[in-house]
């Protein structure tokens, strides 16, 4: 899925990676560009939980493939938070860094969804913070409801921020 592309130095950005627009953008209201904005889900892996996502905090389910061109712009990266998931998020992110996503999509954050109850091995918690050093990371907890496919009620603790971004703010309260 390489595309010809100048190569630059080798850096990383840390948030919303945008393609330059023809002239200066006007600062927003973070609230106002929030609650405008609206996302593509991408699976960085099968499994990841895009589908849900989607359902529960609105936005487009693009599955594992890049979005469409009717399709927000604007991109969530999703994955589980076991070894293999942190794995193929690092690698979507390589992808973005390289210029090999389609132009003009905006990576906007990492979205770690919880691959089992509990606290993380020190190994992929280490591994998550290399990940949040290049992007802004978004933690889901283990919701046993949406196992068991009951994706009504509150949005899971601890999950606010993401819920401002996306606009599924509403639902918590």
């Amino acid at each position: 899925m390489r595309r010809d592309v100048q190569q630059g130095p080798e850096i990383w950005l840390r948030g919303p990676v945008a393609a330059p627009g023809p002239g200066p953008r006007e600062p927003a209201h973070p609230a106002t560009a929030a609650a405008a904005r609206r996302y593509s889900w991408v699976g960085t892996h099968g499994g990841a939980g895009v589908s849900t996502l989607a359902a529960v905090y609105g936005g487009h389910d693009s599955g594992r493939d890049w979005p469409g061109p009717d399709a927000p712009r604007s991109v969530l990266l999703v994955a589980r938070t076991h070894a293999s998931g942190l794995t193929a998020a690092a690698r979507a992110l390589e992808a973005f860094r390289l210029g090999e996503a389609p132009a003009g999509l905006d990576l906007d954050a990492l979205v770690l969804v919880a691959d089992a109850p509990g606290r993380l091995p020190k190994p992929l918690d280490r591994h998550v913070r290399q990940l949040a050093s290049v992007i802004d990371v978004y933690r889901v907890p283990w919701v046993p409801d949406w196992r068991l496919g009951d994706l009504g009620g509150r949005l899971p603790r601890g999950t606010e921020p993401l819920a401002r971004l996306t606009g599924a703010g509403e639902r918590h309260g």
